[in-house]
């Protein structure tokens, strides 16, 4: 591509969008070239932080800029996200893609017919701790998730599920390279009429079993997943980016030994690396780390296992 820089406008400046504007407004190779939002005010402050053109009307951006990130509410993502895609502008939504598997699909083929990159924003799979660990998970037999919060005061038109769970859906899915067979689940709404705690117990073809338990109503926030394999266990603290791994060493004619502890990781803000990723790979017309197709596999899973907790 020519030394230009990509012209890129955030749709949607709410908690998490207005980090997209601060970020975008620093990273090269982009201009942050606009920013709209519903709520004018909301536009305008995120607008005079950032030096971008404040707009409330996202349609106005149609022809004018060549990527777009949208962190709007999951039932407009697809209606947002189609008018770009079918353009052939370049799209970063955040997850879960959108709110239905059928959804997702219009939006992927939408993206291949007019070769438009189609980014989703699971933010996890670009934490430095993440990016250190995929490499050393080969054989994971089992897989232990808990990922606790207190309540929020966004996110609620989505149950715990789509909300929190499905980080680490995308990330044990980009981890275990094998179908899902089987699913136990369980919900409970506490506070609000969705779920707000959630239980699942997958198991994979290749024998692997994953519990994921997520929570928005709880005292303290943990964000840990740890992994099980053959000769080695592995701990990710996804909030302080850190990593414990030890690996079990046979050396012939002794006893076995066990080595290990904390893996050096380089902190960085995942939302940055994410950003980075999207805007390198518009420029370069790549794929993006999360494609379309792994948003719509975290997002099918998801919708397996609220299914199978109205069955409970």
């Amino acid at each position: 591509m020519a030394d230009a820089p990509t012209r890129v406008a955030v749709i949607g400046v709410g908690h998490l969008g207005r980090h997209h504007a601060r970020l975008l407004a620093e990273l090269d190779g982009a201009h942050l070239a606009a920013i709209a939002d519903i709520v004018p005010e909301r536009a305008a402050a995120a607008a005079e932080k950032t030096g971008a053109r404040p707009i409330t009307d996202y349609r106005e951006l149609l022809g004018l800029v060549d990527a777009v990130t949208i962190a709007v509410p999951t039932e407009l993502h697809r209606d947002i996200a189609m008018p770009f895609l079918e353009r052939g502008t370049a799209v970063l939504v955040e997850k879960p893609i959108a709110r239905s598997v059928g959804e997702a699909d219009e939006m992927i083929a939408a993206a291949r017919a007019s070769a438009a990159v189609l980014a989703v924003g699971h933010t996890e799979r670009y934490n430095p701790a993440v990016s250190a660990v995929l490499p050393l998970v080969s054989t994971p037999r089992f897989i232990e998730v808990h990922r606790l919060g207190v309540f929020p005061d966004r996110s609620l038109d989505i149950d715990v599920v789509f909300d929190l769970m499905i980080h680490d859906l995308d990330v044990i899915l980009a981890m275990v390279k094998s179908d899902v067979t089987a699913i136990e689940a369980v919900g409970v709404p506490v506070l609000t009429e969705r779920y707000d705690i959630a239980k699942a117990r997958l198991r994979f073809a290749n024998g692997c079993i994953a519990n994921v338990t997520a929570s928005r109503i709880s005292k303290e926030r943990v964000r840990k997943i740890r992994f099980f394999q053959p000769d080695a266990y592995i701990s990710i603290d996804y909030a302080a980016q850190e990593v414990e791994g030890y690996r079990l060493v046979r050396r012939e004619g002794q006893r076995p030994e066990i080595q290990g502890g904390q893996l050096p990781i380089v902190r960085e803000e995942p939302l940055k690396r994410e950003l980075v990723d999207f805007i390198g790979a518009v420029r370069s017309r790549r794929t993006p780390l999360v494609t379309g197709d792994a948003g719509r596999r975290a997002l099918a899973l998801a919708q397996a296992i609220a299914e199978k907790m109205e069955t409970v």
